[in-house]
């Protein structure tokens, strides 16, 4: 079967005040991925059917499946008539890293923690982000959200996608992924990261969504020490970032922000004139 379309034109009726009339509108396909290991399907998620091997990657890593893309021997992206497979050979020994983090789940829409096996596996501890890093401007910051709009075609196209973005100290945003899931999305940045070779410790991860435990967790397991947000943390995301060094902020829209962890790598001098 050949590769899915991502966006399809579907009819509809537009009804307004004044009246009705027939539309067409694009809306943003989503299929199920079967993300399979050594023949055995870990996960099934909701996602956009593009950037699919990105995906893959950024969910084995994140989910800790594998620790380095050199773990993979083989990859291949298979369609088929009711979805996707991203199939991977391993490398070595990964029964151990499989066991532990099996999942056996249909979820919905970019849903992160849908069907885990307990709920030690939900909340697992994280390692501990180095101190130090990028500093990043107060400018950057407050106009990153608005500085990934200008990666985000699907997004142009139908209103009804997330994104994720990496941004570098001085040269602005430099990748993007978008999906249905905000989950995905961001798995989708940290698996391109991992195949171009963009080190997440050099700069800060950018969503357009809140910031849920599970986008917490896979920032840091991803290395990234900045996490900026157009929406608000939960209470939970952010004792977790407090305690594995994440910096974190929220609410970055147009000029401004609010900081809740690890300020340090932030600063709140003036901007320049840019």
């Amino acid at each position: 079967m050949t590769a899915s379309r991502v966006v399809h034109s579907m009819a509809g009726l537009s009804v307004r005040r004044d009246g009705a009339r027939d539309v067409v509108r694009s809306l943003p396909e989503e299929t199920p991925v079967a993300v399979v290991f050594d023949g055995t399907t870990a996960a099934v998620m909701m996602a956009s059917p593009g950037d699919v091997r990105d995906f893959a990657m950024g969910f084995a890593l994140t989910e800790g499946f594998i620790s380095h893309p050199d773990d993979v021997a083989e990859f291949e992206v298979v369609h088929h008539e009711l979805g996707i497979e991203a199939r991977f050979w391993l490398n070595g020994d990964r029964a151990q890293a499989l066991k532990a983090r099996r999942r056996s789940m249909l979820g919905p829409v970019g849903c992160g923690l849908c069907g885990i096996d307990s709920l030690d596996q939900a909340i697992r501890p994280l390692p501990a982000l180095a101190p130090g890093g990028p500093t990043i401007s107060r400018c950057e910051t407050a106009r990153a959200t608005d500085r990934l709009r200008a990666h985000q075609p699907l997004h142009d196209q139908t209103r009804a996608v997330h994104a994720a973005g990496f941004l570098r100290p001085g040269a602005g945003i430099v990748l993007a992924r978008e999906d249905v899931g905000r989950h995905n999305a961001l798995d989708k940045l940290i698996g391109a990261m991992a195949l171009q070779g963009i080190d997440p410790g050099q700069g800060a991860i950018v969503l357009t969504s809140r910031v849920s435990v599970e986008m917490v967790q896979k920032t840091v397991i991803a290395g990234c020490p900045v996490l900026i947000a157009v929406s608000a943390p939960t209470a939970h995301a952010l004792r977790l970032a407090e305690g594995a060094g994440l910096t974190l902020a929220a609410f970055a829209r147009g000029e401004g922000f609010d900081i809740y962890s690890h300020s340090e790598r932030i600063s709140t001098g003036a901007c320049d004139a840019a």
